[in-house]
């Protein structure tokens, strides 16, 4: 195995063919990684009308009168928008946490703060209290924040240069496998009961204690080992432990040069970023890419799939199976996509994903209002949203996160995906506590809100976004450059402000 990442077949093979424990760690990785965030997304789809009814029944316990209905709403909205709250602190703190504690004993402190939401989530119904759930629900989304970004680290610093690629890729797959575990443990004849709703929403916790229990017995990251602590005969150990024996000498020789690489550029803050006129279309594009992304109706959709088919006219029992097919869906759909985005290019997938999605949310408002005319006209919906989710995962949700290595040297990369998570976590956790006063008051005109969004996502990215396929980072920031509004470019401005 000395040769195991020389080899000139598919980067699938050195995975397929380690005599090491790599597969099984990136199995546990993912499961109590990436996996818990996408079961949290659309786990709670099904259990909303019986969390609602909770919060109803709880409060009537306590105060001996019914709740008002804009009260449940407020609490329902709490629920939904903590989870991405605690996201968003759990992705900020991700930096401080894997560095004080190391990659190993982070992602296993992540997993104990997962059981701990579990135990509040089981206990909340025996002691009446939906106060309970909430502060579950933020424990659960501080330990994806981490757990999300922890498990990209690991899988990077694990992994040598050859197999990179497809070993960090294995974090979408396990979202997209959690989301749809969500809704198939939601299903009627499994988890989705009124008497059960509490023991599903700590599925995941199950994969927490397992990887408590499992990941102890694996190494530490080699590339931890040998940059951070300077060991190198640890960090050899380390490669032969995950990939099989060998010498390793090169792959040591690769994680040193990249780190006197860093070194010698080394990362940019935040707000450095921001302050740099030189990436400002750049920032400008990925930010609004990001935003409508996340405003264009695709997490409401997982999350608020339930109410969104009640509103349908959908009868309620077949809605879980229809929020199943829809995963099944985006799925296929992202697997999909990795054949496309090199074929067409980013741009056409952007402009036209957003466009189809458009006229997906305009024809969804027209079903809704004519819902009462037809048995078949919700049905009719269904499909469209089928359609959408389709355009969405085979293009503006696949050919993304491609975008932030494209548009950035390696110096800002760190900064624009800090950037970029805060965006998706604040977005999330505003559409939790919004949407569900947004369909009381709008019903079905809402959703052209959504068709707004997407247009705006279109006409931004056929206008402005240059296609970066098969291009260096200096054409693309060239062609950056070369944007004008106004007759004016902030490369322009660059250049008056130098000159003074």
């Amino acid at each position: 195995h000395k040769h195991l990442y020389k080899t000139d077949s598919s980067d699938f093979c050195p995975l397929l063919q380690t005599h090491g424990n790599a597969l099984f760690l990136i199995l546990v990785l993912g499961l109590g990684g990436s996996f818990q965030a996408g079961f949290h997304i659309t786990g709670l789809s099904s259990p909303s009308p019986y969390i609602q009814r909770f919060i109803n029944s709880s409060w009537h316990d306590r105060y001996e009168e019914p709740p008002q209905p804009q009260t449940v709403t407020m609490i329902w909205s709490l629920i939904v928008s903590m989870f991405a709250v605690g996201g968003l602190l759990g992705a900020v703190s991700v930096k401080f946490i894997s560095g004080l504690l190391g990659r190993k004993k982070a992602v296993i402190c992540n997993s104990f703060i997962t059981v701990l939401a579990a135990g509040f989530m089981l206990a909340s119904k025996n002691v009446n209290s939906f106060e309970m759930i909430i502060v579950a629900r933020f424990l659960f989304g501080y330990s994806a924040g981490l757990g999300m970004n922890t498990h990209l680290i690991y899988l990077g610093e694990i992994s040598p240069r050859k197999t990179r690629g497809i070993v960090t890729l294995t974090s979408a797959t396990f979202t997209s496998l959690g989301k749809v575990s969500g809704q198939m443990f939601g299903l009627t004849e499994i988890l989705g009961r009124e008497d059960t709703w509490n023991i599903l929403l700590c599925v995941p916790a199950l994969f927490s204690f397992v990887q408590i229990v499992v990941l102890p017995f694996f190494p530490e990251t080699p590339r931890y080992l040998l940059i951070e602590k300077g060991d190198d005969k640890a960090c050899k150990k380390a490669l032969q432990s995950l990939w099989g024996q060998g010498d390793y000498q090169q792959e040591m020789d690769e994680m040193l040069t990249e780190q006197a690489a860093i070194e010698a550029a080394p990362p940019v803050s935040l707000l450095q970023l921001l302050r740099d006129r030189t990436v400002r279309w750049q920032l400008i594009t990925i930010s609004t890419i990001y935003c409508c992304n996340q405003l264009s109706g695709m997490s409401t959709v997982s999350t608020f799939s339930y109410d969104i088919f009640l509103e349908a006219g959908i009868p309620k029992k077949k809605i879980r199976y229809i929020t199943l097919g829809l995963g099944v869906a985006e799925i296929l759909t992202s697997l999909t996509c990795g054949l496309l985005i090199e074929l067409t290019g980013r741009r056409p997938l952007l402009f036209g994903g957003y466009g189809v999605m458009s006229a997906c949310w305009i024809f969804v408002t027209v079903t809704l209002n004519l819902k009462d005319s037809s048995y078949w006209v919700p049905y009719i919906t269904v499909s469209l949203m089928v359609v959408f989710i389709m355009f969405f995962c085979g293009g503006p949700g696949g050919a993304t996160p491609t975008l932030n290595s494209e548009l950035f040297i390696q110096s800002n990369r760190m900064a624009s995906l800090v950037l970029t998570g805060l965006q998706r976590w604040f977005m999330f956790a505003v559409m939790g506590l919004v949407f569900p006063f947004l369909i009381d008051a709008l019903s079905s005109y809402l959703f052209l809100l959504f068709a707004c969004v997407c247009m705006l996502g279109s006409l931004y990215t056929f206008f402005l976004l240059p296609e970066t396929k098969g291009k260096t980072l200096l054409e693309i920031s060239e062609e950056f450059k070369a944007i004008t509004v106004c007759g004016k470019s902030f490369a322009e401005e660059t250049r008056t402000e130098t000159r003074l």
